[in-house]
């Protein structure tokens, strides 16, 4: 088995979109993350990374762009056996880069595993304490 040093972050691919898709499909189907169409997925991938180890990819996460002022990470998951070495904190600091590249003022992320987005410098409210609100209109996505 990889050990991390061996596990690279790289900003994903066009080749990268079957990889992914056998990634994510099992957190799709615990409900861990929502289910995308291969056309969404394609187009995420412009501003995602991936985690490579062994040639495969373990790790994927997303940031979505839009506009200068907000920016979310989304669909961030690692495979099971590779969990806890620290590869979702380094996607989501790649992902966070990316967003200070482009100068997009903030990120959010919705997300059921809070401490990994703590540890890497997220809060639940803002500066002037502003606060994302939610309505979920129906059961399934």
């Amino acid at each position: 088995m990889a050990g991390l040093q061996d596990i690279i972050v790289r900003p994903a691919q066009p080749d990268d979109l079957a990889g992914v898709e056998a990634l994510i499909s099992p957190f799709v189907d615990a409900r861990k993350i929502l289910p995308r169409t291969t056309d969404e997925l394609a187009d995420l991938l412009r501003h995602g990374f991936v985690a490579v180890a062994d040639e495969a990819i373990v790790g994927f996460g997303t940031l979505e762009i839009y506009s200068r002022k907000l920016a979310e990470i989304r669909s961030l998951c690692v495979s099971t056996e590779f969990q806890g070495r620290g590869i979702g904190k380094r996607i989501t600091r790649a992902c966070i880069d990316l967003a200070k590249e482009r100068n997009i003022f903030e990120v959010m992320v919705i997300t059921s595993s809070e401490e990994i987005f703590r540890s890497c410098g997220f809060e639940f409210t803002l500066p002037g304490e502003k606060k994302a609100l939610f309505l979920q209109t129906r059961d399934e996505p």
